[in-house]
Formats: C-alpha cells, structure tokens, sequence
C-alpha cells in the first residue's frame, strides 16, 4: 500500500500540493490580518457600550466534562493492511476522539492507542448499499457493472462505516442491532462534537477565522453555507483546499489506476487521504504562523482603538451612510421580490422541528427526575441520592440517550429553497440545533444540581421528594425561558446564512465595483479597523434584518411552539442562583458516600493509571430501558442505571404484608383451604428468616408499643374461649342424661392433664404457624410494624391461646379447619393415649360424647 502511494504521489505532484497549499493560505493569511484587526475593534467596543438582549436564567457549567470518558467497547474493525476482521477496543475520551486498541488489557497498561480517529467532517452510515452509492461518486468517469462484488464483505449484518471526501474511511461491524444502534449514537455524538471545532470563548480569533473563510469564498464565486465548515481551524483550511486540490489530482492520477473498478476505487481513497495529510500538516504549520503574528502585533492595536475610541465610530458612521444611500434602494427591491414571500415558509420549515427537539429534551429532563424520585421514595437517603445524581449529572453528554432529541431535529428539510438561496444541505442547520440542545439540556441539569445541594444544606429535615419536585419546578420554568430565547436566536441566525449569502451575491455584481472609491472617506490611521467589504455586508443585513425580526416575532404570539414573546424579559429574577454558578461540578459520589472507598486503594502506583481508574464512563453510567442484561457477544460496558434500580424488594415486602393481613381477615376455611397445599409444602425457614432480618433492625423500636397491643389480644382470646367453654357446658348439661354427665365430667376431668403433656408439642410447632383464631377487630386495628412483631412473637401468643382451648380448633359450623386438622388429629391420639392410662372404660365413652357434641 505505500509503494502503491509513492508511486502515484512522486515529487511532482507533491510540489503541486504544496504549491497549491502556499497559494490559498496566502490570500487567507491577507484575509485573516484584517478581519482581525476588525474583530478585535467590535470586541472592545462590546466591552464598553455592553449587549443587550435577555440574561439566561440557567447556569452554565465551565468544564462539564472533567475526569469523563464517553464510550468504552469492543467491535469488530477491518483492517486495510490484510483485507480481515479483527477484534478491536474502542475508548473515547472527552476530547471525542476515538481511539482504538489490540484489546482491553492494552489500553488499561496505558499503552498507545493502534490509531486515533478525528471525526471532523465524517458521516456515519450503516448500510453497504449507502456507502457503496457514495463511493461510486469519489470517481465520477469509473462506474461498478452491473452484479460485480466490492473489495468489502461486511462481517456481520450490522456494519458501521465512517465515510469522508477526502479523508479515510474506516469499517467497523457488530452482532446485534442493539449494539449498531448504540454505537451509531456514539458515533454521531463523535461526529457533531468534533464538527463544532471552532472555540467560542475566542471572542477575536473566532470570527476573524470564520470572516476570512467566507470572505474568501466569495471572491471565488461560493456563497451559501458549506457542509465542510467544520472541525479545527487547519481541518477547516485543509477542506477549503481540497475543495480545488482533489479535482486537479483526480485528473492526473486516476488514468495511472490499475485494476478492477473497486480496487481503483479503493486505491483512490487512499491516494486521496495521503494527500489530504499532507495538505492538513501544511495547513497547521502556516495557520500557526499567521496566529502568532496578529497575537504579536495585538497590544499596538488595542492601544490605538482605546485612545481613538469615538473617532473611529463616527468615522465608521459616516461611512456606512455613505454606503446605505448606495445600495438601499437595490437591496429593498431585492427583498420584496426575493426574500419576503419565502421568509414565513423557511421559517416554519426550522421551527417544527426543531422546537420538538428542545420539547424532547424537556420530556427526558422531566422524566429522568420523576423516575428519581420513584425510586427514592421507598428507600430514600442521601446515599442513594448520590447514585442517582452521579448518572443524571451527565446526562446532556449520554449519546443514547440524547439520541431521541436528536432525530427530532434530523427531520428538518428545505427542499425547493436549497437551490434558488444556494443551501447546500440542511445539516449545518441541524447539528447546530443539536448543539444548542445538548447545552441547554447541560446547563438545565447543572442547575439543577447547585439548587438541590444548596436546598439539602439548608433544609435538612425536609421529604427528600418535596426538596426534589421543589427544586424541578424551578429548574423546569427557567429552561422554558432560556430555551425560547435560544430558540428564537437559532431561528434569527439560521434565516441571515440563507438570505445574506443570497442577496450579497445578487448585488455585488452592481456594487462591488463602487465600493473602493469609499476608502478615501476613511481616515489612514482608521484603515485596518474600517473595511467597507464589511460596511457593505452588514448594511444589506440589517435591511432584512428587520423582517426576519417580524417574522419570529409573529411566530412568537403562535403558542404551539412555545416562544415567549420579546416583551417577556427576565433579568435577575433569581440573582442568588447566579452566585452558585461560581462553585465547581459536584461530584455526588464522593459527597454522598462511595467516593472514599474507591479512592482508598488508589494511592499508590502510576498517576496515569490512577486517573484512568478515577475516570467515570457517560454511556455506561445511564442505561437505557430494557438493557440490563449483557448478550454474550455483546460489547458494549454497561453497569446499572437510573431506570433499572431494582424496587422489588420493597414491593415484595409490601405484597406479603398485604397478603398477610387480607388471610387473616377471611374466615376459616375460606383463604385458608385454598392455600392449604403451599402451606403444607412451603417449608417455614423462608418466612421466618426474612422476618427475622426485618424485626432485628426494627424490634428495638416497635417493643414498647406492640407488646400492650399483645397482651390485650391474648387477654380477650382467653375471655372467649372461657365464654365458649361455659356455653358448652350448660348445653351438654341440659341435653345429656345422668349417664352422659359423669362421662362429660370425666372428660373436663381428664382433658387438663391431656393438654399439659400436649403443650410442649403445641410451643414447638406454633413457632411454624400464625394464630388463626384472633378476633377480626384485633387484625383490623393493628399497623403495619404491629404486624410484623405479631410475626416474631408468634410462639408467645401460640404458647398462651393453645393452653386452655380444646375445642377452639372447630369454627362456628362445626366444621373443622382444614390447616389445624393434622394438629387436631395429634390432640385427640393424645386425648385417647391419656384416658387409656386411666381407664379402659372411659375411652369409649370419651369418643361417644365427641360424637355427641359435633
């Protein structure tokens, strides 16, 4: 493969490259001095006069991301060098980009990586049919027949492919959908976050960069938005010139290419990200260079602009006069021809989509909260509260699940309008609304992480619930502010790339050519801060700018997107909150319990090693539904989450106190005959030892109040079974004759001394059973812990009812009940084996009267 490169790219082409290369950063360099000097002339001027606009409610986290990694996992990838599949170790740090390894064991030695992957500029495919169509266009003049077979076999049915123009692509494949999907969300993340390249807390470099760009564009006939706007400033410079590089190399390299169609396509792709190393590497080294300069020359300048301040605004203004009375009346008619019937359809095109993305966003903000409290209502401290506030805190960098969000977004479409305003595609528009979504979800959550810690310091007596759905209803009012405002923002700054690059190339044709003569209005020592290229473009947007202003507003009065109107502002409606803005991430693990312990063994060995062990994994933290378990092949690291904390514990605890007190409200023979087999079979250890694991944390407390309840049970048990006891002695002696009394007072006789040899049999086996003969009252009074001390002291209230009663085993029909037969059968051959001691005689006339009395 790399004698295949050198052969195509010998010295010649590579002079070409870096003649090519010299060229466009010449003119850019030009380009980006004096849009800087401009940039660094409106940033002090901002400094000074202020900004308006509405104060964001939410707070903003500085370092979000801070000792996180995203992803970690293991796929299969195919390797260019031996056309196979091998199995390989993905690890993807907060910078985003992927980097990938032998195996696991080889990035947790600290090992270098086998290769790292910038996904600036990628697209994420998971079909060979969509890649395939795409490469078939890297070679316009080369077309695959009809059934032939591409150099690439995908492993499994679940590829995933980073493909690129310029750049090379990269294959990777996995054994389940599952895990395509998953990894596809990472992937995407990967792709969006390294497209935002471009830094904005860099209030000078920033737009002198992307000034320059456009600025440089124009002058070579491209207006309108431009896909490959992304990544660092070098990639972003590397695309602008393999944007006229890669046709010029196409044409003197691909009539050398030998081979099948897929071969030469495949050796191209090559040849072309060779080239586009090359080009990125130059790029890097005269970007820097140009950068040095400007920061070098910068203390000049502000010296300057701080002493001539108001010289050179009113300068500026007399200009821009100059200027507006030239090109007023043309832009007008522009507008009102071109601009003005599209505006509202544009603007509903951006809006539906993407005011159900930031809905979403709320929804999973909101639900992900309900589900926290759910799960702490049952077992609520502040241990547990650590757990679930480590998964949601990271919530806005969860790929999968922001992913949801995100596709709300994907369904934005301009078809009709790409062509005439010059839109190349509508994914500069969606991956911003992304990004913007992805923010606010953060800041929301930042919020409300800073409000909840200050509510648990302050308050600590309070319902955890209360404190949570206090401090979510805050965090939830403030996010629909400052998701209007940026939403409205979005819209605004969406409608000016589609119009302004639309008007600027109908009228510069007509007005280019005057522009020039205005430079004499400009003072020498005010030149390099004045330009009237960029007099020229903001007079033509603030001519629409009135318009697109009219049209959000309009949309604003619509309540379904949810848009505060402009009259609605507000401004330190909580000036507290701001103050906790200052204070760090917090990290609820170690606040709240299991930080120490894991840090404790950490002390010692590599330092790099110890901060790879410290890092915590997004993806792997917050699960998604129905993910619990692992497939064998499955790659993916996952550890439990916030949707599956396991509640059945609690439930099943409740249940069976539930089920216990309905059995003991149903009669005799009713709940119990029903249940009589799983009684007998279910061995008594189960209930037992889960009784004793819970009365041991509880029995201390619940003595004092259930052991009065107890006695009063056992003293009315005693009153009725006396009463009971009485009744069938007065019928026996008025049915009964002579005959039948002496027997009946042999049996009250004897049966005392019957039940002293049974109660020690009767202690024993009433620890296995509960007491079915309390009154109804007493089960209907009792709580929820007396029913549980009822549980352990069960052979204290067996051991005093079973005493005095014999007869008590039959209920009021006269049937006996079916879970006391086996115990009544042991009463009456016990019954029997005492009168036979006594007398032969009185057995059978024991057994008479029995029958007599049912």
């Amino acid at each position: 493969m790399g004698d295949m490169i050198s052969t195509h790219l010998d010295e010649g082409k590579r002079e070409v490259i870096t003649a090519r290369t010299g060229e466009l950063m010449g003119d850019f360099g030009r380009l980006y001095e004096q849009q800087y000097a401009v940039a660094l002339f409106n940033q002090m001027r901002y400094d000074i006069e202020g900004g308006g606009g509405p104060q964001p409610q939410l707070l903003h986290r500085k370092v979000p991301l801070k000792n996180k990694s995203i992803f970690s996992g293991a796929l299969f990838q195919y390797l260019e060098e031996n056309k196979k599949w091998r199995n390989r170790f993905l690890f993807i740090p907060d910078s985003y980009n992927i980097n990938y390894y032998d195996n696991k064991q080889a990035h947790d030695r600290g090992l270098h990586p086998k290769g790292v992957i910038n996904c600036a500029g990628y697209r994420v495919l998971t079909s060979m049919e969509e890649y395939l169509e795409l490469l078939n266009t890297s070679l316009p003049g080369v077309k695959a027949k009809v059934g032939s077979s591409p150099f690439l076999k995908c492993a499994t049915q679940f590829p995933l492919i980073l493909w690129h123009p310029y750049a090379r692509h990269y294959y990777f494949c996995v054994v389940t959908e599952k895990e395509q999907q998953k990894w596809n969300a990472v992937f995407q993340d990967c792709v969006r976050h390294t497209n935002n390249g471009l830094p904005e807390e860099c209030k000078v470099q920033t737009p002198a960069f992307t000034d320059a760009v456009r600025l440089y564009r124009q002058a070579h006939g491209h207006y309108g938005t431009w896909d490959m706007m992304c990544g660092t400033p070098p990639q972003i410079l590397a695309n602008l010139v393999m944007e006229t590089l890669l046709p010029e190399m196409r044409d003197l390299i691909t009539p050398k290419l030998k081979g099948k169609m897929h071969e030469r396509q495949r050796n191209w792709m090559l040849i072309s990200d060779a080239v586009y190393g090359l080009v990125q590497s130059q790029a890097l080294a005269q970007y820097e260079a140009v950068v040095q300069s400007c920061e070098a020359g910068r203390p000049p300048l502000e010296t300057t602009i701080r002493t001539d301040m108001d010289q050179i605004i009113t300068s500026k203004e007399h200009v821009t006069s100059k200027i507006r009375a030239l090109v007023l009346s043309k832009a007008e008619k522009l507008l009102k021809v071109s601009i003005q019937p599209y505006i509202s359809s544009i603007l509903d095109a951006l809006m539906e989509p993407t005011s159900r993305g930031f809905f979403e966003v709320r929804d999973l903000f909101f639900r992900e909260l309900v589900d926290m409290s759910k799960n702490l209502l049952n077992d609520g401290n502040k241990e547990k509260l650590g757990e679930h506030m480590e998964k949601i805190s990271m919530l806005a960098f969860h790929p999968v699940k922001m992913q949801s969000c995100y596709e709300r977004v994907e369904t934005l479409s301009l078809e009709g309008l790409q062509q005439r305003f010059d839109v190349s595609s509508p994914s500069v528009f969606v991956q911003r609304a992304q990004i913007l979504m992805r923010e606010q979800m953060d800041d929301a959550v930042y919020t409300f992480e800073q409000l909840l810690r200050q509510s648990l310091e302050d308050q600590e007596g309070e319902d955890l619930c209360k404190t949570i759905q206090r401090c979510q209803d805050r965090v939830i009012k403030k996010y629909d502010y400052d998701s209007s405002t940026v939403r409205k923002k979005f819209f605004r700054e969406a409608l000016l790339q589609i119009f302004i690059p639309y008007m600027l190339k109908q009228l510069s044709p007509s007005c280019s050519s005057e522009l020039p003569r205005f430079q004499e209005l400009i003072f020498e020592d005010f030149s390099r801060f004045i330009l009237v290229e960029n007099i020229f473009e903001e007079v033509v947007l603030h001519t629409v700018m009135k318009d697109i202003m009219m049209a959000v507003k309009e949309a604003a009065v619509q309540r379904r997107h949810n848009l505060y109107r402009d009259s609605i502002v507000l401004t330190n409606s909580d000036p507290n909150l701001h103050l906790l803005g200052e204070n760090p991430s917090i990290d609820w693990a170690e606040e709240y319990g299991g930080g120490q312990e894991e840090e404790h063994g950490e002390h010692t060995g590599d330092p790099e090693a110890q901060k790879r062990r410290r890092m915590k994994q997004v993806v792997s933290m917050i699960q998604l539904e129905g993910t619990t378990s692992v497939l064998p092949n499955e790659s993916c690291l996952e550890v439990p989450a916030v949707d599956n904390i396991p509640e059945e514990e609690t439930e099943v605890r409740s249940d069976a106190s539930l089920s216990q007190k309905s059995e003991k409200q149903v009669p005799n023979g009713t709940k119990e005959d029903m249940n009589r087999n799983a009684v007998e079979e279910k061995p008594p250890t189960n209930r037992s030892t889960l009784k004793e694991e819970d009365g041991t944390t509880e029995k201390s407390l619940q003595d004092t109040e259930s052991k009065s309840a107890i006695d009063c049970a056992i003293q009315e048990i005693e009153n009725a079974v006396q009463e009971e006891k009485h009744e069938l002695r007065t019928q026996e002696a008025a049915e009964s004759s002579s005959s039948k009394e002496e027997t009946a007072a042999v049996e009250l006789d004897s049966a005392p001394i019957c039940q002293k040899a049974d109660t020690s049999k009767d202690t024993s086996s009433s620890t296995e059973e509960k007491p079915l003969d309390s009154p109804i009252r007493e089960v209907e009074v009792m709580t929820a812990s007396d029913q549980q001390e009822n549980h352990i002291t069960a052979s204290t209230q067996d051991s005093h009812v079973e005493k005095p009663i014999t007869s008590s085993q039959h209920d009021d029909s006269g049937f006996q009940s079916p879970i006391n037969e086996a115990e009544g059968e042991e009463h009456q051959t016990a019954k029997e084996e005492c009168n036979d001691s006594e007398t032969g005689e009185d057995t059978g006339m024991e057994k008479g009267a029995h029958m007599d009395h049912q």
